[in-house]
């Protein structure tokens, strides 16, 4: 009877530790605060971004698809085809990218809380709420897009010849190996009969 009562013993103690820590892994009122906050400014652009990146992040593949199998429809009913596509395209994302954001919205705060409160401590929660809330830290943020577009547009000006000429390239070849008929060369005139 000892022996159980003793063998019992560290199990218990090490219960009790463990209900004794995660009480006192809860965060300051302070630094729930400054968290709460720091969510608060993140979460609208967040939802936002991510919505948007979730949705159309796999449109181009899927819309690339599509203008390769558009090739295939009769040249009648091409233009109907392409704005239905774009119509269903446009749809998908007016359904979708409202229906993730309301998602994010409800994940953001206890994920980003638990991620805050893990690896930040209350100073450096301050420091980040007062950059965060800073005309600068705003300005920086706007000029963060700013300058996304600009080299994108930089970028896309020097390569963007490159890679389209590559992507008519790549769409051959897979429609090569589907055994259809490239859409290059379906709209290349036939070579002139040599003269006799």
């Amino acid at each position: 009877m000892i022996s159980r009562k003793l063998g019992l013993a560290p199990l218990v103690a090490v219960t009790l530790a463990l209900a004794a820590g995660s009480a006192l892994a809860q965060p300051s009122p302070a630094k729930k605060a400054l968290i709460d906050k720091i969510v608060a400014l993140q979460q609208q652009g967040l939802a936002d971004g991510l919505a948007g990146s979730i949705v159309q992040g796999p449109l181009p593949q899927l819309m690339q698809a599509g203008r390769a199998a558009l090739q295939q429809v009769p040249a009648e009913k091409r233009e109907a085809t392409a704005k239905a596509m774009d119509a269903e395209l446009k749809k998908f994302v007016e359904e979708n990218v409202p229906y993730l954001k309301d998602k994010i919205s409800k994940a953001v705060p206890n994920t980003a809380s638990a991620l805050l409160d893990e690896r930040f401590n209350e100073d450096e929660l301050k420091l980040i709420l007062a950059w965060a809330e800073s005309p600068v830290s705003q300005k920086f943020g706007m000029l963060s897009v700013e300058l996304q577009k600009a080299v994108a547009q930089k970028v896309m000006a020097e390569a963007g010849p490159t890679l389209e000429g590559r992507l008519k390239t790549l769409q051959g070849n897979l429609a090569k190996q589907l055994g259809i008929q490239p859409p290059a060369a379906a709209s290349k005139p036939a070579a002139p009969a040599p003269k006799k």
